[in-house]
């Protein structure tokens, strides 16, 4: 292991972080053109193919001192190059994005189910049991099937069916009548 020393101004030591700067400087001056033609080649864009290449050769810089055997370089260099630009093909938000002259306008979500008593209805279902209450929200609420709830609840679908059903009993002997279909 070499030992490392400082460079203090004046002096003509060299350390050891600027031997590796300067190491890889000499690389880059060599190689960087090959390299961006790979990046070219892998992306097909000369502005997507500098990102890479610049995001590539920031990775092989931290791992510089970790390459033992310097004529494997352009070697582990294009892995990086390969493998960064897998990572952002990959990525969902780096997809090509089109422009375009008009700005889509977004549909309005519209809440059919509120005409003001969801508050009141809301009050109802928690005076219910914990457990009753529990599958009148996954069933009605998030619209699972009683097998889901079953499954994420721990219980039977029989059980489910069951508390379901007293549940709504429960619900309709409690409802005011304001809320009542049959009394609009």
């Amino acid at each position: 292991m070499q030992a490392t020393t400082r460079a203090k101004p004046g002096d003509g030591a060299v350390s050891a972080r600027d031997r590796r700067d300067a190491d890889f400087t000499d690389y880059l001056q060599a190689r960087q053109p090959a390299l961006l033609r790979t990046a070219y080649l892998l992306t097909g864009d000369r502005h997507e193919a500098e990102d890479l290449l610049q995001t590539s050769l920031a990775k092989l810089y931290l791992s510089w001192d970790k390459v033992r055997d310097r004529g494997a370089l352009d070697g582990y260099a294009r892995r990086i190059l390969v493998n960064e630009h897998n990572s952002l093909w990959r990525r969902a938000w780096k997809r090509k994005e089109h422009a375009t002259d008009e700005v889509p306008e977004p549909q309005p979500v519209l809440d059919a189910y509120d005409e003001g008593e969801s508050g009141a209805l809301w009050a109802l279902v928690q005076t219910l049991p914990r457990k009753a209450r529990a599958v009148v929200v996954l069933r009605y609420y998030e619209q699972l099937t009683e097998a889901e709830t079953a499954d994420l609840l721990g219980v039977s679908v029989g059980t489910v069916k069951s508390q379901t059903s007293r549940a709504l009993a429960a619900l309709r002997s409690r409802v005011p009548a304001e809320l009542r279909e049959e009394e609009r």
